[in-house]
């Protein structure tokens, strides 16, 4: 199996500080599918290509391989060794991992640029696809250059196979090439050569974050990606239609919430209101769900008693700008043991999320379309069931007491709903009642004596069966 990506960028030996591969030297790493070799077949200023080869073992491929056992032939007769598959993807990360993160110590804004390159795959798998190759690449600024291989090349009137050779070019970061190549590979292939599961979802949105969403090809790429395991594919195209909104909603409306409210200083007030709560209830585990950009968990850290500590979010921007936030690359081992984040979405079953003792959700529920609120419900309340949910939520009837705020306007132009004291404590009590959970109600920032607080908080205490 073989991938060439050359470059003309002068000097083009400046690849190898890239990829973090010396040029100079034969580079080898020990996959659990076999070996990896990276070397330089070129590296002169105007010209230099890398070549990553994979030796696959075929025959230990199958003899390893749990289920079926295929044909009697399959471990001699099947194209692993030499097609482009998920194998390529698994090697690209383990070998050329930092340059899909994008960094480089020496060439760091050359790491950030955009430069010409032109990636070639002898053979890659295609199966049933009409142009299928030029449909993943082409939306995303390559050019596509491909040939189809005969079944045979004395019985032309076979016809064609499935597999081709392709070479892409197009001008950009090498961290986004390589990216493209790890997601769409395996996508061609339509297989995988290991286990997907829910772990597959987040990968997928990770390396998808930027160019996967509006992709037209998009439906297509994840259900091959995740292996046409439907729940995983429903699971990944909701949160790739919701988390552009919510990340758009933030940039246009954050401001304009934040500018309603700090008058009377309500989100430290909040904030303040949910700490008072995990520290009455002496939480060792606390789980943020829709930590946004880290604010309530900058509060946990601080709270030694916590033990453990993780944000959850739907957001990749959210959680970088919450990695940022907290100074990971500063933090002290012990504290960074402490913490962690984690992508994912607030309507779907995620076992992540079982286990802790306190659950907060804060300024959240109202961003969730009313017809998602009992997904929402029977993920927090029915599987993940934490011994305590704190939940914020606002005070429509407030609103008026915001001079800023328009007459009938919510908070934030992206609030779904903004509930009544009534509706809330309705909503609540009823999921209380269905899950096992007594609720009780506390004010957030100062009362007004005819529509009460500005913030409604919600402390459901799980009820022991």
């Amino acid at each position: 199996m073989l991938l060439t990506i050359s470059t003309t960028h002068r000097p083009a030996t400046d690849l190898g500080f890239l990829l973090h591969k010396s040029p100079a030297h034969l580079h080898s790493a020990d996959l659990s599918i076999g070996k990896a070799h990276v070397f330089y077949p070129e590296a002169t200023p105007d010209r230099c290509t890398v070549a990553l080869v994979l030796e696959i073992d075929p025959v230990g491929l199958i003899r390893t391989r749990r289920g079926s056992p295929g044909f009697a032939l399959d471990q001699y007769v099947n194209d692993r060794p030499y097609a482009a598959s998920s194998f390529l993807s698994v090697a690209l990360s383990r070998v050329f991992g930092s340059a899909m993160k994008g960094t480089s110590k020496e060439r760091p804004e050359l790491a950030g640029a955009a430069i010409p390159f032109s990636a070639r795959i002898p053979v890659l798998p295609a199966r049933s696809a009409d142009r299928l190759v030029e449909r993943l690449f082409e939306p995303l600024g390559y050019a596509v250059s491909t040939t189809a291989f005969p079944l045979d090349d004395t019985f032309p009137e076979w016809g064609q196979s499935d597999y081709y050779s392709a070479e892409l070019q197009a001008t950009v970061r090498l961290s986004d090439l390589l990216t493209h190549l790890y997601v769409l590979v395996p996508v061609l292939d339509d297989d995988k050569h290991y286990w997907v599961g829910d772990d597959e979802v987040d990968k997928l949105l990770r390396h998808g974050e930027g160019w996967l969403t509006a992709h037209p090809e998009r439906d297509t790429i994840v259900r091959r990606y995740l292996k046409h395991r439907r729940s995983l594919a429903v699971q990944a195209i909701a949160q790739l239609v919701d988390a552009p909104k919510l990340e758009e909603s933030e940039r246009r409306h954050g401001s304009e919430e934040a500018a309603i409210e700090d008058r009377i200083s309500l989100n430290e007030q909040r904030l303040d209101a949910v700490m008072d709560v995990v520290r009455g209830v002496e939480a060792k585990r606390v789980i943020d769900l829709g930590c946004g950009e880290g604010r309530l968990l900058r509060a946990m850290l601080d709270e030694r008693s916590i033990r453990e500590i993780v944000g959850m979010d739907v957001s990749h921007r959210s959680l970088e700008i919450a990695t940022r936030r907290l100074r990971f690359d500063q933090m002290a081992p012990m504290q960074k043991q402490r913490i962690t984040l984690i992508h994912g979405s607030l309507t779907y079953r995620d076992k992540r999320l079982e286990g802790f003792d306190v659950a907060t959700v804060i300024e959240v529920v109202e961003h969730l379309d009313p017809s998602r609120l009992a997904s929402f419900e029977r993920v927090v309340f029915e599987f993940a069931r934490p011994s305590t949910v704190v939940m914020t939520t606002p005070n429509v009837e407030y609103n008026v007491r915001f001079e800023s705020l328009p007459a009938g306007r919510l908070r934030h132009r992206d609030h779904r709903f903004e509930w009544t004291r009534e509706q809330y404590q309705g909503w609540a009590a009823g999921v209380a009642a269905r899950c096992g959970y007594a609720v009780e109600f506390k004010p957030v920032g100062p009362p007004d004596p005819l529509v009460g607080p500005p913030t409604q908080m919600g402390v459901f205490t799980r009820v022991a069966s």
